[in-house]
């Protein structure tokens, strides 16, 4: 990229693509899904759901209550004693039904998915959407296999498991808790974040048609005290929660000493290495896809750069005249790199942190972009001239934050991505393959990716270790968590 990125901006100014909306379908008002059927919350509370792009509502929805989480919890033991018994078939040609249906209505999902949390279309249609059929698809297979996956081993459900997902992706999330526990024979009663409930009560409706009998699945809208009534339950047999550090220590300490079986799926800080053998321009597409087109929203974003100083130069200057190329704006627009911050609590926790950084007296870069008036916006920005003790290095900002730091030798660099309290991926940008493979062996990250960032699949699980948490999701490893063994 040349230097000349703000002229051929200038001169190449996209007409707007904007997705259709014509095409969905929302409800006014939306309730608690309980039972296999959509019920009113007990004490009749509701909350907005807002599009954070505009501020503008787009729906009521339902606050659970604590009685309510018990209908839901009762509604899901009750469906157990069929469910558990079912033969994997069985069960798998249900999960493949859902699977089926979300990818039919995988352009109504993508919208919704949009509209209520901020993100571009172009991520929700090409990544979200897709990944998280294809998680059911996978699941789907293995309902009936389960011996192959954990050979010579007597298995068996673990229950009724209660399912907490933020708000980052929520349809994914979503198809990664649900979709395992349902293949081992367990129900589910799910809270989606309190910001981003609408694709959850669509596939609520997916749920309802597929015929899935009533009380495998229920879905419970609400904040932190909905989230808090499920995690304390008694017949909660198990807790998968993804979200914060510190609410995860909560949930820790809140089932200590109870037979609840747990896995956590916490923040993170990714350091993102780029060596001096590298391939700069795809190593750069890759940061930017790493921190910047998901604005900071993934808990593995490599939000830390690690460049070898013989190409520091060079790699801050093709990432200042990227992000000078990336287009701020709706996210229903297909041209659109970075869309709105999820919520107006997110933007401020992100500006608080943008001054911190400057107080710190850190260096910072932002393009000229010029934000809507109206929404939770901000800009790309970059802090230079940092230092592992910055508080802007060491803690998880959640927006479309960047902070750069050099090293010279492959100790060096290891020592400084691994000081951190954070241990959830790692990216590695080289042509070496005997470089990549002694890094992935001496980096803390659950994962690692070489000459990518942030691809997915179902297959592969997913984790962290220290404070990012435990347990693992996708891939055969996905099963463990919603299992217990006989002896």
């Amino acid at each position: 990229m040349s230097k000349d990125t703000s002229i051929f901006k200038a001169s190449w100014t996209y007409a707007d693509a904007p997705e259709s909306t014509d095409h969905i379908q929302l409800k006014k008002r939306y309730e608690l899904f309980i039972d296999g059927e959509f019920v009113k919350p007990v004490k009749g509370k509701y909350f907005d759901t807002v599009n954070p792009s505009n501020q503008n509502k787009i729906a009521a929805v339902a606050e659970a209550s604590t009685e309510d989480v018990d209908k839901a919890v009762k509604a899901a033991n009750k469906a157990f004693k069929g469910w558990s018994k079912l033969s994997g078939k069985e069960r798998g040609k249900y999960i493949f039904r859902i699977a089926r249906l979300i990818q039919e209505r995988a352009r109504e999902f993508s919208v919704i998915e949009s509209l209520d949390g901020g993100k571009p279309i172009r991520e929700s249609r090409d990544i979200d959407i897709p990944l998280a059929a294809n998680h059911f698809f996978y699941y789907a297979g293995w309902a009936d296999k389960l011996e192959y996956a954990f050979p010579n081993r007597k298995l068996k459900p673990v229950g009724v498991a209660g399912q907490i997902i933020p708000w980052n992706f929520p349809l994914l999330m979503a198809a990664w808790k649900i979709a395992p526990a349902l293949a081992t024979g367990n129900t589910v009663v799910l809270k989606p974040a309190e910001t981003t409930p609408l694709t959850a009560m669509k596939l609520a409706e997916i749920i309802q048609e597929s015929g899935l009998p009533k009380g495998v699945v229920n879905i419970v809208t609400g904040a932190g005290d909905t989230g808090a009534a499920i995690v304390n339950h008694p017949d909660i047999d198990k807790i998968a929660f993804t979200g914060s550090t510190n609410v995860g220590k909560y949930i820790q300490k809140a089932i200590a000493g109870t037979s609840k079986k747990l896995t956590l799926e916490l923040g993170g800080k990714g350091a993102n290495i780029i060596f001096e053998d590298a391939a700069i321009d795809q190593a750069v597409e890759g940061i930017v896809n790493a921190i910047f087109f998901n604005q900071g929203h993934v808990c593995c974003a490599g939000s830390r750069l690690f460049v070898q100083e013989s190409v520091a130069d060079i790699v801050i200057q093709k990432l200042k005249d990227r992000m000078g190329t990336l287009i701020v704006g709706d996210p229903l627009d297909k041209n659109t790199d970075i869309g709105a911050i999820n919520s107006s609590k997110q933007l401020k926790t992100v500006k608080d942190y943008i001054k911190i950084g400057l107080n710190e007296g850190c260096e910072i870069y932002q393009p000229e972009c010029e934000l809507p008036k109206k929404g939770n916006w901000c800009a790309p920005t970059l802090f230079l001239n940092v230092s592992q003790s910055h508080r802007i290095v060491q803690e998880e900002i959640f927006g479309p934050v960047l902070t750069i730091q050099t090293f010279r030798t492959v100790d060096e660099v290891i020592e400084k991505a691994n000081n951190t309290p954070y241990g959830l991926s790692a990216g590695v940008w080289t042509q070496k393959g005997s470089k990549i493979f002694n890094l992935t062996q001496k980096l803390n990250a659950g994962v690692v990716w070489a000459n990518t960032y942030n691809k997915f699949d179902p297959t592969s699980p997913f984790g962290g270790y220290k404070e990012s948490g435990f347990g693992r999701e996708g891939g055969l490893h996905g099963l463990k968590g919603y299992v217990k063994f006989e002896d």
